[in-house]
């Protein structure tokens, strides 16, 4: 009974998490007009931490030394993804931000490749083609040039891949949970360091509802709600259907900033978006969806 229901919920909570993480462009567009990237991090970590931390508590009793290592090398990385990230959504819209960010799908089996000397197939290598292609439409300016945001944010997506391949090299006999806490820990770690090196504490604009409000919904849902939807989506869904829902992130990014924040997509933009989306969903499932059918 209960894994029926499991089943029957996987899909919604993996749209649930798409659509979170897509709304996070806009709204992180938002804080950073208020708050420093390196302290916006470091507050949205450390609560996802606390509360991961405290959801999974049980999960406690299996802690060795060995998840301090791992969260310290995963968080790293995913530090430097959210940092790079970040600095390049304040120089670029949310739509571009979101989009060109998902082209870290399509460098996973590259870099998973120099160091575990697995070699890409056709669909990889046909998603990176599309991907190239729609990158240069939504990416390149009249004169052939990459803003700085956007050369930020394709950046952002390398450090993205780098984390999704060094989680597969450490996790293993992991409890996926807990190591998840100790990412978010040493995440908020690094960002905490970053700000009290290169930042001002935003005492004054903490104390501001505008400014609350959507820290907690970057930290709160963005951050560990999510997480826990898109690991319980995974468990009982299929992986190829798994992965072509979370690619709606992109997707739901650009609507929630059309929609919300005002953001105007050209028809070359629009066609960029569309090659980006097809070169994730041939890069995650390599068409097998497609493939059923025909059978």
């Amino acid at each position: 009974m209960r894994e029926n229901m499991m089943r029957k919920l996987a899909k919604p909570m993996l749209f649930a998490a798409a659509f979170i993480w897509g709304s996070s462009f806009f709204i992180m567009k938002d804080a950073l007009d208020a708050l420093p990237v390196q302290y916006l991090l470091a507050i949205r970590f450390t609560t996802g931490a606390v509360l991961l931390g405290l959801l999974c508590w049980k999960k406690w009793r299996g802690f060795t030394r060995g998840y301090l290592w791992r969260g310290a090398v995963i968080g790293g990385f995913l530090y430097l993804a959210y940092s790079i990230q970040t600095y390049g959504l304040a120089q670029t819209t949310p739509s571009k931000n979101a989009f060109l960010t998902a082209v870290y799908c399509v460098l996973v089996p590259f870099l998973y490749w120099a160091f575990a000397r697995v070699r890409p197939d056709r669909y990889n290598v046909l998603a990176a083609l599309l991907c190239v292609a729609g990158v240069g439409l939504v990416s390149l300016t009249g004169d052939l040039t990459v803003t700085t945001g956007d050369a930020l944010t394709l950046v952002c997506a390398v450090f993205y891949a780098s984390h999704i391949v060094a989680v597969a090299k450490v996790s293993p006999e992991k409890d996926i949970y807990l190591l998840t806490v100790f990412q978010f820990a040493f995440a908020g770690l690094y960002a905490w360091v970053g700000g009290a090196l290169f930042e001002t504490f935003p005492a004054q604009a903490l104390t501001r509802p505008e400014v609350l409000l959507p820290l907690a919904y970057l930290a709160v849902m963005a951050t560990t709600v999510a997480l826990l939807f898109q690991n319980v989506g995974q468990v009982w869904s299929d992986p190829a259907s798994a992965s072509v829902i979370l690619s709606l992130e992109s997707v739901f990014g650009v609507l929630c900033s059309v929609l919300f924040a005002g953001d105007r997509v050209s028809g070359r933009m629009l066609a960029g978006f569309a090659l980006i989306f097809v070169a994730v969903v041939c890069s995650e499932t390599k068409f097998a969806f497609l493939r059923k059918k025909t059978g």
